[in-house]
């Protein structure tokens, strides 16, 4: 998915392979993720995508854009799993990343220019049959006595 903020943003969904960047969109002040090579589209994952990062995750400090002295951190984790968070707060952020570690970073709190390889894409839901249409089930067979009429 992509945060509420890039809605004005041109988007695309990602595909198994995607070479992606961290970037900062004209028109929002969100950052995202783009292909190498678009800066310009956003690439939306789904809750559940697989990605594998280049190098150490880098995070900027909840103010860093208004007082740059301020230093996030390091994550020591090459992969993460795409998830959205604080669903029920419509005007917040949702796109994070959960780390094997269980830390979960907001996507907009990244660094500007890590790359990171999209490696797996979320299993697609199976339906289930529509009611009314289950296989009937075999009626298994009663077995029969081994004294016939005649024995009696």
């Amino acid at each position: 998915m992509c945060d509420y903020s890039l809605h004005n943003v041109a988007s695309r969904p990602a595909k198994i392979g995607d070479k992606l960047i961290t970037t900062s969109f004209n028109n929002s002040s969100t950052r995202g993720f783009a292909a190498i090579g678009e800066p310009n589209v956003a690439v939306c994952l789904l809750p559940g995508t697989e990605v594998a990062l280049e190098h150490e995750v880098e995070t900027d400090h909840i103010f860093g854009r208004l007082w740059p002295s301020l230093r996030g951190g390091k994550i020591e984790e090459k992969v993460a799993r795409f998830r959205q968070v604080n669903m029920d707060q419509p005007s917040m952020h949702h796109d994070a990343l959960e780390f094997p570690n269980g830390q979960i970073v907001l996507v907009t709190r990244l660094c500007e220019g890590q790359r990171v390889t999209v490696l797996q894409l979320p299993a697609a839901p199976h339906e289930a049959e529509p009611k009314g249409q289950e296989q009937p089930q075999e009626q298994p067979q009663q077995e029969r006595s081994p004294i016939s009429p005649a024995t009696v």
